[in-house]
């Protein structure tokens, strides 16, 4: 796989028309040389010397990104409430983060937030790969400030992790298996890229249940269209086995909440609340389990 074709051929979706203005727009951007990135909850760009012009371009410019579904973010006081408060994910995965030093990869990263917030850990490289060119974008409005030069964001998808070869020390995969047809050829993918002894943090949708089987969405899945397979923990247990990791934990399992997914100003459409049941909120629309998620790590051979 040559990797490095597939990414000229995937930059060159930032000329399609529907996201040219964006990327246009985004270049007349003023510069704010004394912008610096403060992390917390809140991934915050802040200067002391930004005007309200240049604040007011920058909503401008951040607008034309909508939908924002992961963050939030505040740019120079440009308050950017994502659909998803995505600090939640990443403050339970916190205290399992060693990445000092270490080859990172953030499989299906969106935006980049997680990417941001990992910089705390200073490693030494944090790719995240996604295929949408506005993800990029909004990533890239944000790193023009940020200028985190240790970040690297290429539009590509999980089918193309082993063309890397076995680079990464540890890959982050949240919110990604359940999209794919065939989840163990995905894991397979992912492995192929870590290092021997490189480690895999995963969260997806999960049914409850001990045996190994799995929920089959005969159209939808809390309105997504793209859900293939809702396993138990123990189909996922051995979908890990059947790829080839060991050491597979479970971290924690996680009902997703209103708190964490909802509409807000920064998104277009609809929100987890028309998801659900309005008579019960333990099923989805299509009288499925409502959504949890189960948090793993497991490690390459």
């Amino acid at each position: 796989m040559n990797i490095e074709k597939i990414i000229e051929e995937r930059t060159s979706w930032l000329k399609w028309k529907n996201i040219a203005p964006i990327r246009e727009a985004m270049e007349r951007l003023p510069a704010i040389p004394d912008a610096r990135l403060q992390l917390g909850d809140w991934v915050t760009l802040a200067s002391e010397r930004v005007t309200s012009d240049q604040t007011e371009a920058i909503e401008r410019v951040a607008k034309m990104m909508m939908p924002w579904r992961k963050g939030p973010f505040d740019l120079f006081g440009v308050k950017i409430d994502s659909e998803w408060r995505s600090f939640e994910k990443y403050n339970l995965l916190r205290p399992y983060m060693d990445l000092e030093g270490k080859h990172v990869c953030d499989v299906g990263c969106n935006n980049g937030y997680y990417m941001f917030r990992m910089l705390e850990f200073s490693p030494r490289s944090v790719l995240g790969i996604d295929p949408s060119p506005l993800f990029y974008s909004q990533f890239d409005l944000i790193n023009r400030y940020a200028r985190a030069g240790n970040l690297r964001y290429e539009m590509l998808g999980i089918e193309h992790m082993a063309g890397f070869g076995e680079i990464f020390d540890t890959i982050f995969c949240l919110g990604v298996l359940y999209h794919r047809s065939d989840p163990v050829a995905a894991l397979k993918s992912l492995k192929q890229s870590l290092k021997k002894g490189g480690e895999l943090f995963l969260d997806t949708f999960m049914i409850e249940g001990e045996e190994p089987v799995c929920l089959v969405p005969e159209s939808t899945y809390s309105k997504i269209g793209n859900v293939h397979f809702v396993p138990t923990v123990t189909a996922l247990h051995h979908w890990f086995k059947k790829a080839g990791f060991e050491r597979f934990e479970v971290l924690k399992i996680v009902k997703t909440e209103p708190q964490e997914q909802r509409k807000t100003a920064w998104i277009t459409g609809q929100s987890l609340e028309d998801f659900l049941d309005p008579g019960n909120p333990e099923l989805t629309v299509e009288g499925y389990p409502a959504p949890k998620r189960v948090y793993v790590r497991a490690y390459k051979k």
